[in-house]
């Protein structure tokens, strides 16, 4: 099976208007697997939470790479692949430990997390997502978003039609209604992409695609295609010039041939 080779660079960045950064990412070449995941809860608790997250994968794609016949937490979905359902158990893990921490500890209750993650399989690439962290695509000059924010903004946008001005007063835009952590089971979203040579995912947080446009992150990833670093610091210089009011976690990931 041909299977695409990915370069990637990725940085976070605590912002202009927080004290201490909640979002956490990993660029887990080993395994081709690429995250990055958006914590919430205040108090620490937040940044808790997404660093559990990040830990589990990276642990769970390690364990079930030096041991194949490992066994799961959970039963395959028979529906699905071997890596579709390596993923979707990961980010389940991660998820019902989230929410057994915070259920042991006060400090903790109710601690979250969003995640999106990109892993390169034989016959593509998987992205799986929870919450409104997202992945885009850039591919042949267009910016593509990939994945559906599990946000209320994104519910009443799909329920009815609100205008731009609507959609930009919208009082409760932070509120996230599917996480890690939330409750003791949780949906993932998959989608199989089949990428092109010269691709970039773009993994972010929404402090990222808040404050800078898909304009302004298309602008800047095709400007500096050629220096991931530097696009993902020039994107992070763009949501704080833009007032940084969260957290900005960006991974760029590029594939750079197939096969």
């Amino acid at each position: 099976m041909t299977r695409a080779r990915v370069i990637a660079a990725g940085e976070t960045n605590v912002g202009m208007k927080r004290t201490h950064n909640e979002d956490n990412f990993a660029v887990l070449d080993e395994d081709a697997l690429y995250v990055v995941a958006d914590g919430m809860g205040g108090h620490a608790s937040g940044e808790v939470a997404s660093q559990m997250a990040i830990d589990t994968l990276r642990e769970f794609f390690r364990a079930t790479s030096a041991d194949p016949e490992a066994t799961w937490p959970y039963k395959m979905d028979k529906a699905r692949g071997y890596e579709e359902n390596r993923l979707i158990t990961s980010i389940k893990l991660a998820n019902l430990r989230i929410y057994e921490a915070a259920q042991r500890d006060p400090k903790l209750r109710g601690m979250g997390t969003t995640l999106v993650s990109v892993i390169v399989v034989d016959d593509g690439v998987l992205i799986a997502h929870v919450g409104d962290s997202r992945c885009y695509r850039l591919r042949d000059g267009k910016l593509e978003q990939l994945t559906e924010d599990h946000s209320l903004l994104n519910d009443y946008i799909k329920m009815k039609r609100l205008s731009e001005e609507e959609i930009a007063n919208f009082p409760h835009k932070n509120v996230i209604v599917r996480a890690l952590g939330m409750k003791e089971s949780v949906k993932v979203d998959v989608q199989l992409d089949k990428p092109q040579p010269g691709d970039i995912y773009v993994l972010c947080s929404d402090g990222l695609c808040g404050p800078a446009s898909d304009e302004e992150i298309h602008e800047i990833v095709m400007a500096e295609h050629k220096d991931l670093k530097g696009a993902a610091s020039k994107l992070i210089e763009r949501a704080n010039a833009n007032g940084g009011p969260d957290n900005i976690t960006v991974v760029l990931a590029k594939v750079i041939g197939i096969g």
